[in-house]
Protein backbone atom coordinates (compact mmCIF):
# COMPACT_ATOMS: atom_id res chain seq x y z
CA UNK A 1 0.00 0.00 0.00
CA UNK A 2 1.20 3.52 -0.73
CA UNK A 3 1.94 6.10 1.97
CA UNK A 4 -1.19 8.25 1.83
CA UNK A 5 -4.87 7.38 2.16
CA UNK A 6 -8.08 9.30 1.57
CA UNK A 7 -10.40 9.72 4.57
CA UNK A 8 -13.44 11.73 3.49
CA UNK A 9 -12.06 15.20 2.70
CA UNK A 10 -8.54 14.59 3.99
CA UNK A 11 -5.38 13.06 2.59
CA UNK A 12 -3.68 11.41 5.55
CA UNK A 13 -0.58 9.38 6.24
CA UNK A 14 -1.62 5.74 6.43
CA UNK A 15 -0.06 5.50 9.89
CA UNK A 16 -2.39 8.17 11.31
CA UNK A 17 -5.31 7.07 13.48
CA UNK A 18 -8.53 8.16 11.85
CA UNK A 19 -11.05 5.36 12.40
CA UNK A 20 -13.07 4.29 15.43
CA UNK A 21 -14.44 0.91 16.61
CA UNK A 22 -17.76 2.72 17.02
CA UNK A 23 -18.12 2.92 13.24
CA UNK A 24 -20.48 -0.02 13.01
CA UNK A 25 -19.43 -0.88 9.48
CA UNK A 26 -15.87 -1.62 10.57
CA UNK A 27 -16.96 -4.28 13.05
CA UNK A 28 -19.65 -5.89 10.90
CA UNK A 29 -18.44 -5.40 7.35
CA UNK A 30 -21.35 -3.04 6.68
CA UNK A 31 -20.16 -1.18 3.64
CA UNK A 32 -19.44 -1.41 -0.07
CA UNK A 33 -16.28 -1.05 -2.14
CA UNK A 34 -14.79 -1.08 -5.59
CA UNK A 35 -11.34 -1.62 -7.06
CA UNK A 36 -10.36 0.76 -9.86
CA UNK A 37 -7.48 0.69 -12.32
CA UNK A 38 -5.56 3.97 -12.44
CA UNK A 39 -4.06 4.34 -15.92
CA UNK A 40 -1.82 7.33 -16.62
CA UNK A 41 -3.57 9.23 -13.85
CA UNK A 42 -7.08 8.43 -15.11
CA UNK A 43 -9.65 6.45 -13.10
CA UNK A 44 -10.52 3.86 -15.74
CA UNK A 45 -14.30 3.50 -16.16
CA UNK A 46 -14.99 5.40 -12.94
CA UNK A 47 -18.64 5.96 -13.90
CA UNK A 48 -19.27 2.22 -14.19
CA UNK A 49 -17.55 1.51 -10.88
CA UNK A 50 -19.55 4.24 -9.17
CA UNK A 51 -22.81 3.00 -10.69
CA UNK A 52 -22.20 -0.46 -9.25
CA UNK A 53 -21.24 0.98 -5.86
CA UNK A 54 -24.40 3.11 -5.91
CA UNK A 55 -26.57 0.07 -6.65
CA UNK A 56 -24.90 -2.00 -3.94
CA UNK A 57 -25.00 0.87 -1.43
CA UNK A 58 -28.74 1.30 -1.97
CA UNK A 59 -29.30 -2.43 -1.47
CA UNK A 60 -27.17 -2.49 1.70
CA UNK A 61 -28.52 0.82 3.04
CA UNK A 62 -25.07 2.44 3.05
CA UNK A 63 -25.08 6.23 2.48
CA UNK A 64 -22.89 7.12 -0.51
CA UNK A 65 -21.70 10.61 -1.52
CA UNK A 66 -22.27 11.89 -5.08
CA UNK A 67 -20.08 10.67 -7.92
CA UNK A 68 -18.39 14.02 -8.62
CA UNK A 69 -17.52 14.46 -4.92
CA UNK A 70 -15.92 11.02 -4.83
CA UNK A 71 -14.06 11.30 -8.14
CA UNK A 72 -12.50 14.65 -7.20
CA UNK A 73 -11.14 13.28 -3.93
CA UNK A 74 -9.90 10.03 -5.45
CA UNK A 75 -7.89 12.01 -7.99
CA UNK A 76 -6.33 13.99 -5.12
CA UNK A 77 -5.22 10.70 -3.57
CA UNK A 78 -3.74 9.56 -6.89
CA UNK A 79 -1.79 12.82 -7.04
CA UNK A 80 -0.61 12.60 -3.41
CA UNK A 81 0.75 9.08 -3.93
CA UNK A 82 2.01 9.78 -7.46
CA UNK A 83 0.01 6.67 -8.31
CA UNK A 84 -0.50 7.34 -12.00
CA UNK A 85 -0.40 3.62 -12.87
CA UNK A 86 -1.77 1.76 -9.90
CA UNK A 87 -4.66 -0.06 -8.31
CA UNK A 88 -7.10 1.97 -6.20
CA UNK A 89 -9.51 0.63 -3.60
CA UNK A 90 -12.40 2.86 -2.49
CA UNK A 91 -14.66 1.94 0.42
CA UNK A 92 -17.84 3.43 1.88
CA UNK A 93 -18.25 2.35 5.53
CA UNK A 94 -21.55 2.84 7.33
CA UNK A 95 -21.06 4.63 10.67
CA UNK A 96 -24.46 4.42 12.34
CA UNK A 97 -26.90 1.70 13.35
CA UNK A 98 -27.28 -1.00 15.98
CA UNK A 99 -26.29 -1.11 19.64
CA UNK A 100 -22.54 -0.73 19.02
CA UNK A 101 -22.70 2.68 17.39
CA UNK A 102 -20.06 4.93 18.91
CA UNK A 103 -20.63 8.48 20.16
CA UNK A 104 -19.64 11.57 18.26
CA UNK A 105 -19.98 10.31 14.70
CA UNK A 106 -20.49 13.30 12.40
CA UNK A 107 -21.13 11.37 9.19
CA UNK A 108 -23.54 8.63 8.25
CA UNK A 109 -20.69 6.94 6.38
CA UNK A 110 -16.98 7.36 5.76
CA UNK A 111 -15.24 7.17 2.40
CA UNK A 112 -11.78 5.61 2.60
CA UNK A 113 -9.46 5.00 -0.33
CA UNK A 114 -6.00 3.53 -0.80
CA UNK A 115 -3.67 2.91 -3.71
CA UNK A 116 -1.04 0.28 -4.35
CA UNK A 117 1.25 -0.81 -7.16
CA UNK A 118 -0.03 -2.96 -10.02
CA UNK A 119 0.21 -6.73 -9.53
CA UNK A 120 2.04 -9.02 -11.92
CA UNK A 121 -0.36 -11.97 -12.26
CA UNK A 122 1.96 -14.00 -14.46
CA UNK A 123 1.12 -15.75 -17.72
CA UNK A 124 -1.95 -17.61 -16.46
CA UNK A 125 -3.69 -19.09 -13.44
CA UNK A 126 -4.35 -22.51 -11.97
CA UNK A 127 -7.80 -22.86 -10.47
CA UNK A 128 -9.25 -25.07 -7.79
CA UNK A 129 -12.96 -25.78 -7.67
CA UNK A 130 -15.30 -25.18 -4.72
CA UNK A 131 -18.89 -26.38 -4.59
CA UNK A 132 -21.75 -24.54 -2.84
CA UNK A 133 -19.64 -21.39 -2.58
CA UNK A 134 -22.22 -18.94 -3.94
CA UNK A 135 -25.86 -18.58 -2.93
CA UNK A 136 -27.40 -17.37 -6.16
CA UNK A 137 -30.92 -17.14 -4.71
CA UNK A 138 -29.90 -14.52 -2.14
CA UNK A 139 -31.00 -10.97 -2.94
CA UNK A 140 -27.51 -9.88 -1.86
CA UNK A 141 -25.79 -12.13 -4.40
CA UNK A 142 -23.45 -10.18 -6.65
CA UNK A 143 -22.98 -7.27 -4.22
CA UNK A 144 -19.46 -6.09 -3.51
CA UNK A 145 -19.63 -5.65 0.26
CA UNK A 146 -16.98 -5.32 2.96
CA UNK A 147 -17.94 -8.71 4.42
CA UNK A 148 -15.23 -10.28 2.24
CA UNK A 149 -13.81 -12.79 4.73
CA UNK A 150 -15.31 -15.84 3.01
CA UNK A 151 -13.66 -14.86 -0.30
CA UNK A 152 -10.33 -14.19 1.40
CA UNK A 153 -10.49 -17.55 3.19
CA UNK A 154 -11.20 -19.42 -0.04
CA UNK A 155 -8.41 -17.52 -1.80
CA UNK A 156 -5.93 -18.32 0.96
CA UNK A 157 -6.93 -21.98 1.00
CA UNK A 158 -6.44 -22.10 -2.77
CA UNK A 159 -2.85 -20.90 -2.40
CA UNK A 160 -2.17 -23.40 0.38
CA UNK A 161 -3.39 -26.13 -2.01
CA UNK A 162 -1.14 -25.00 -4.86
CA UNK A 163 -3.75 -23.04 -6.85
CA UNK A 164 -3.86 -19.35 -7.77
CA UNK A 165 -7.65 -18.96 -7.51
CA UNK A 166 -10.81 -21.05 -7.35
CA UNK A 167 -13.91 -21.52 -9.48
CA UNK A 168 -16.97 -21.07 -7.26
CA UNK A 169 -20.11 -23.08 -7.94
CA UNK A 170 -23.53 -22.06 -6.67
CA UNK A 171 -26.16 -24.17 -4.89
CA UNK A 172 -27.35 -25.53 -8.26
CA UNK A 173 -23.89 -26.72 -9.26
CA UNK A 174 -23.54 -23.94 -11.83
CA UNK A 175 -20.32 -22.03 -12.44
CA UNK A 176 -20.61 -18.58 -10.85
CA UNK A 177 -17.24 -16.80 -10.68
CA UNK A 178 -13.91 -16.78 -8.86
CA UNK A 179 -13.31 -15.07 -5.51
CA UNK A 180 -12.38 -11.82 -7.27
CA UNK A 181 -12.82 -12.41 -10.99
CA UNK A 182 -15.44 -13.34 -13.56
CA UNK A 183 -14.97 -16.34 -15.81
CA UNK A 184 -15.44 -16.83 -19.57
CA UNK A 185 -15.31 -19.82 -21.88
CA UNK A 186 -14.37 -19.74 -25.56
CA UNK A 187 -16.34 -21.88 -28.01
CA UNK A 188 -15.22 -21.33 -31.58
CA UNK A 189 -15.81 -17.63 -32.28
CA UNK A 190 -18.08 -17.13 -29.27
CA UNK A 191 -17.34 -16.31 -25.64
CA UNK A 192 -19.77 -17.06 -22.84
CA UNK A 193 -19.91 -16.00 -19.20
CA UNK A 194 -22.37 -17.02 -16.46
CA UNK A 195 -25.46 -14.78 -16.12
CA UNK A 196 -25.91 -12.64 -13.02
CA UNK A 197 -28.54 -15.15 -11.90
CA UNK A 198 -25.62 -17.50 -11.14
CA UNK A 199 -24.73 -15.26 -8.19
CA UNK A 200 -21.67 -13.71 -9.81
CA UNK A 201 -20.60 -10.12 -9.32
CA UNK A 202 -21.27 -7.79 -12.28
CA UNK A 203 -17.62 -7.00 -12.97
CA UNK A 204 -16.72 -3.91 -14.97
CA UNK A 205 -14.36 -5.81 -17.30
CA UNK A 206 -17.07 -8.44 -17.77
CA UNK A 207 -19.51 -5.66 -18.69
CA UNK A 208 -17.08 -4.20 -21.21
CA UNK A 209 -16.57 -7.55 -22.95
CA UNK A 210 -20.33 -8.00 -23.21
CA UNK A 211 -20.86 -4.54 -24.63
CA UNK A 212 -18.09 -2.16 -25.57
CA UNK A 213 -15.06 -4.28 -26.48
CA UNK A 214 -15.85 -5.84 -29.83
CA UNK A 215 -13.79 -7.84 -32.34
CA UNK A 216 -15.20 -8.60 -35.79
CA UNK A 217 -16.34 -12.20 -35.97
CA UNK A 218 -16.34 -12.77 -32.20
CA UNK A 219 -19.66 -12.79 -30.36
CA UNK A 220 -20.15 -12.55 -26.60
CA UNK A 221 -23.04 -13.46 -24.35
CA UNK A 222 -24.31 -14.93 -21.09
CA UNK A 223 -25.11 -18.61 -20.61
CA UNK A 224 -25.51 -20.97 -17.71
CA UNK A 225 -22.31 -22.98 -17.41
CA UNK A 226 -21.41 -26.16 -15.55
CA UNK A 227 -17.93 -27.60 -14.88
CA UNK A 228 -18.26 -29.89 -17.90
CA UNK A 229 -18.71 -26.78 -20.08
CA UNK A 230 -15.31 -25.53 -18.91
CA UNK A 231 -13.82 -28.85 -20.00
CA UNK A 232 -15.51 -28.80 -23.41
CA UNK A 233 -14.47 -25.21 -24.17
CA UNK A 234 -11.62 -24.32 -26.52
CA UNK A 235 -10.20 -22.11 -23.75
CA UNK A 236 -11.15 -20.54 -20.43
CA UNK A 237 -10.09 -17.16 -19.09
CA UNK A 238 -10.91 -14.88 -16.17
CA UNK A 239 -11.44 -11.13 -16.08
CA UNK A 240 -11.14 -8.42 -13.45
CA UNK A 241 -10.07 -4.82 -13.08
CA UNK A 242 -6.57 -5.84 -11.99
CA UNK A 243 -6.14 -8.90 -14.25
CA UNK A 244 -7.70 -7.71 -17.53
CA UNK A 245 -8.11 -11.01 -19.47
CA UNK A 246 -5.97 -13.77 -17.96
CA UNK A 247 -5.84 -17.31 -19.40
CA UNK A 248 -6.56 -20.42 -17.36
CA UNK A 249 -3.74 -22.97 -17.30
CA UNK A 250 -5.61 -25.68 -15.41
CA UNK A 251 -8.72 -26.36 -13.33
CA UNK A 252 -8.81 -28.97 -10.59
CA UNK A 253 -10.22 -32.28 -11.86
CA UNK A 254 -10.82 -31.02 -15.41
CA UNK A 255 -8.96 -31.28 -18.71
CA UNK A 256 -8.69 -27.74 -20.05
CA UNK A 257 -7.88 -26.76 -23.63
CA UNK A 258 -5.67 -23.80 -24.45
CA UNK A 259 -6.61 -22.26 -27.80
CA UNK A 260 -5.61 -18.68 -26.95
CA UNK A 261 -6.41 -17.00 -30.28
CA UNK A 262 -9.77 -15.47 -29.32
CA UNK A 263 -8.62 -14.27 -25.91
CA UNK A 264 -5.56 -12.70 -27.51
CA UNK A 265 -7.66 -10.76 -30.01
CA UNK A 266 -10.01 -9.58 -27.27
CA UNK A 267 -7.11 -8.55 -25.04
CA UNK A 268 -5.61 -6.47 -27.86
CA UNK A 269 -8.96 -4.75 -28.37
CA UNK A 270 -9.41 -4.25 -24.63
CA UNK A 271 -6.02 -2.54 -24.43
CA UNK A 272 -6.98 -0.28 -27.34
CA UNK A 273 -10.22 0.57 -25.58
CA UNK A 274 -8.33 1.43 -22.39
CA UNK A 275 -5.86 3.63 -24.28
CA UNK A 276 -8.72 5.44 -26.04
CA UNK A 277 -10.52 5.94 -22.73
CA UNK A 278 -7.41 7.41 -21.11
CA UNK A 279 -6.81 9.73 -24.07
CA UNK A 280 -10.41 10.95 -23.90
CA UNK A 281 -10.35 11.54 -20.12
CA UNK A 282 -6.80 12.72 -19.50
CA UNK A 283 -6.76 16.14 -17.85
CA UNK A 284 -10.52 16.02 -17.42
Amino acid sequence: MHRYILHNDQILDAAERCLSPGQVGLLSGWGVFSTIRVAHGVLFEFARHYARMHRDAALMRVPLPPADWMETRLLKLVEANDARDATLRVVAVRNRGGIWEGPGSERDSDVIALTTKLTDWGAGVRLGLVRDARHAASRFAGTKVLSWAANLTLYEEAHHSGFDEVVLLNERGEVSECTSANIFVVEGSQIWTPPLSSGCLPGVTRELLLGEVRVNGIKSGERTLFPEDLERADAVFITSTTRALLPIISIEGLNIRHDDRVRGLLLDEFRRYLDDYVAAHAGG
